[in-house]
């Protein structure tokens, strides 16, 4: 049987495989149905065929998949579901694309059936995403050599329960359920790790600088895991998690607008991330001129600064970076110094690195890179732990710990958390979890934490009564939607089409 990866993304006649029984697949079953006759009311014909991809939840390993690194994610039960009808013919429609959403909240945009067309960045629109996966999987098609006919209309309805600017993914849902429902629409089918690849570079065309972790475990999830995903090839390997607890994700209620604030937050790191590894080939001997060209992020020195740190006594990269980068603020002169070039030329062919460089005021390299390698090593730690032979007890202990010090590295040493994601986690702390700490992207968006399975309901009624009851007073989020905002979540399962 082919690895999980190389199968194709499964195709359903019904909901069960993916919504298993009881009340979840009574909810999903109202969600189709809602979709197929707003897609009636809106567009006048029923869709061909839906597709589904989840939203996630990184356990550990934060801002490194860009570094080259494994992470451990899960999916959650929320996702995109997106209802699609292809044209018949050329003439029909006038050639647009129709995207509507089942959320009134987003008016319907329209955009030329054209896959050459550029996304306006300047003019953030929420259909933006789906036009990621539509040049994206008409490129992809074409490197293949597949003829997928002169471009039609397509008439898309959008159904998205993952929270926006949550750090839980909803572009990437968003991204994955839209290049899997282009591809069902025209009846074509590629395997996972494919999807999970031309996904996380789809999201780019919205100026994102993306690891592809998200594509990855919105793709290839499995219910009851979850996942080490590897890069270069892309592979996940199934991680069984302790029955004895479960994750809680709460949202802090700042969201995170990561398209929006790319060029000083996220972007930044990943300019950060590679001038350190850049400066780190260069003090271990490597010339100038071959540094800026080889070494794209911290993983291509990793073994440089092993070798390094081995002659000091230690098997640990982080030993390198102590000894080799000041804890003080670059400018970029001090760079450019460094590595003999100036910044606008390295990152000359990157339109979204160069926001950064205008932007930035100095780099902090010696913190980035610390976090980049300790975190690495908390993954591997993280799924040792899991599959060790420690007691339930001691092993929930110890993995809440990782992710503890993890919030610590991404809060520190990263800087990517903010006060409202702080408060959060304290009180997490206070009330029994065993672990909690930011997750996603930060600067916003949820924490996750590790409560013990018997502890669930009351851990979550104290985080209601001491961080969203006052801002439910406020007017900040409405009571009734308390459920979306704080959640226990097991691992659910990836991507999928369903021909209902």
């Amino acid at each position: 049987m082919a690895k999980h990866e190389e199968q194709l993304i499964p195709v359903f006649s019904t909901l069960e495989p993916v919504h298993g029984e009881g009340s979840h697949l009574k909810e999903a079953q109202l969600r189709f149905n809602k979709l197929k006759s707003k897609f009636l009311e809106v567009f006048g014909h029923e869709p061909d065929v839906y597709a589904r991809s989840p939203g996630r939840v990184n356990l550990i390993g934060e801002h490194i998949d860009y570094e080259g690194y494994s992470v451990l994610p899960m999916a959650i039960r929320q996702d995109t579901i997106i209802a699609i009808r292809k044209h018949d013919n050329a003439g029909e429609s006038s050639k647009v694309l129709r995207i509507a959403n089942v959320n009134d909240k987003y008016a319907m945009c329209v955009y030329p059936a054209d896959p050459n067309q550029d996304i306006d960045l300047k003019n953030h629109k929420w259909g933006h995403y789906f036009i990621c996966g539509y040049k994206g999987f008409h490129e992809f098609a074409k490197s293949k050599g597949i003829d997928v006919g002169v471009p039609v209309g397509l008439d898309i309805l959008v159904d998205g329960t993952v929270p926006t600017g949550s750090g839980l993914s909803s572009s990437a849902a968003f991204v994955c359920s839209s290049t899997i429902a282009i591809m069902a629409a025209f009846n074509v089918n590629f395997p996972m790790r494919e999807i999970a690849q031309l996904t996380c570079e789809c999201e780019r065309h919205i100026g994102t600088q993306s690891g592809g972790m998200d594509q990855a475990i919105s793709v290839m999830a499995k219910s009851g895991f979850a996942e080490l995903i590897d890069f270069n090839p892309i592979c996940a390997t199934d991680v069984q998690l302790p029955e004895a607890g479960t994750f809680v994700i709460a949202h802090c209620l700042a969201e995170s607008e990561k398209a929006v604030t790319a060029a000083t937050n996220y972007n930044n790191r990943v300019v950060e991330c590679r001038l350190a590894a850049i400066v780190l080939a260069i003090k271990l001997g490597m010339k100038p001129k071959e540094a800026i060209s080889e070494v794209k992020t911290l993983s291509d020195v990793e073994e440089l600064c092993v070798s390094f740190a081995s002659n000091h006594g230690s098997s640990d990269p982080v030993a390198a970076v102590n000894e080799l980068l000041k804890e003080e603020p670059y400018t970029a002169e001090d760079i450019e110094k460094l590595i003999e070039e100036s910044l606008t030329t390295v990152f000359g062919s990157s339109q979204s690195s160069l926001d950064v460089l205008r932007a930035a005021k100095h780099f902090k390299l010696f913190q980035r890179a610390s976090h980049v390698y300790s975190e690495a090593k908390r993954v591997h730690a993280f799924k040792d732990t899991v599959q060790s032979q420690l007691s339930d007890e001691e092993m929930l202990k110890k993995l809440g710990n990782l992710m503890n010090d993890s919030h610590y590295s991404c809060s520190v040493l990263y800087e990517c958390s903010c006060p409202e994601l702080e408060e959060l986690v304290r009180i997490c702390r206070d009330n029994g979890a065993l672990g909690a700490r930011l997750t996603g992207a930060g600067w916003g968006g949820c924490t996750v934490a590790l409560v013990k399975e018997s502890m669930v309901s009351q851990f979550i009624l104290n985080l209601q009564e001491l961080f969203y009851k006052s801002r439910i007073e406020k007017g900040v989020i409405n009571k009734n939607e308390l459920g979306l905002y704080v959640f226990a979540s097991k691992p659910s399962s990836g991507a999928a089409i369903f021909e209902l």
